[in-house]
């Protein structure tokens, strides 16, 4: 079977063939809540909701996710070996629009009826025209795009 494999601290990929008899150990991973504090450079401070130990994660290590991701916001930590190694967002997040040019009647040529958003945490998205500074709207994370407005409650 030919498996392509992940390093979970490097997140390197590797290609490996395995026979049908071969055994290897499962990797020792857990989750926590951390909250998000602050970011610095291009590293990220959370606080591990239990413990309340304070720890950072690279944007190296984490990626894109952080762009779904505001301070004040909990986060699930993956943890190998007793190690903070990267988080995971839910797959739906709502985020508030930061700032968005305004969708003007007629801008529809060639079929686009989109336009770039971006949202409080600096991701930048394509939403519909109708989508205004301030809505809330709802992006998927793992295609970075754009699924609902949210009304406010």
């Amino acid at each position: 079977m030919r498996t392509k494999l992940k390093n979970l601290i490097t997140s390197n990929s590797l290609e490996k063939t395995f026979k049908p008899g071969d055994k290897f150990d499962e990797a020792d991973l857990s989750k926590t809540k951390a909250n998000f504090l602050y970011a610095e450079g291009e590293n990220y401070f959370f606080m591990n909701n239990e413990t309340f130990e304070q720890f950072s994660l690279n944007k190296a290590q984490i990626g894109e996710k952080m762009g779904y991701v505001k301070e004040g916001m909990d986060a699930d930590i993956v943890v190998f070996n007793n190690k903070p190694i990267n988080i995971d967002v839910p797959i739906k997040i709502d985020l508030k629009v930061a700032q968005t040019p305004e969708g003007v009647r007629g801008d529809t040529a060639q079929g686009s009826v989109t336009k770039e958003a971006t949202l409080e945490t600096g991701q930048i998205v394509k939403v519909p025209l109708f989508i205004k500074k301030g809505d809330v709207v709802r992006v998927n994370t793992e295609t970075g795009k754009y699924v609902e407005r949210v009304k406010e409650e």
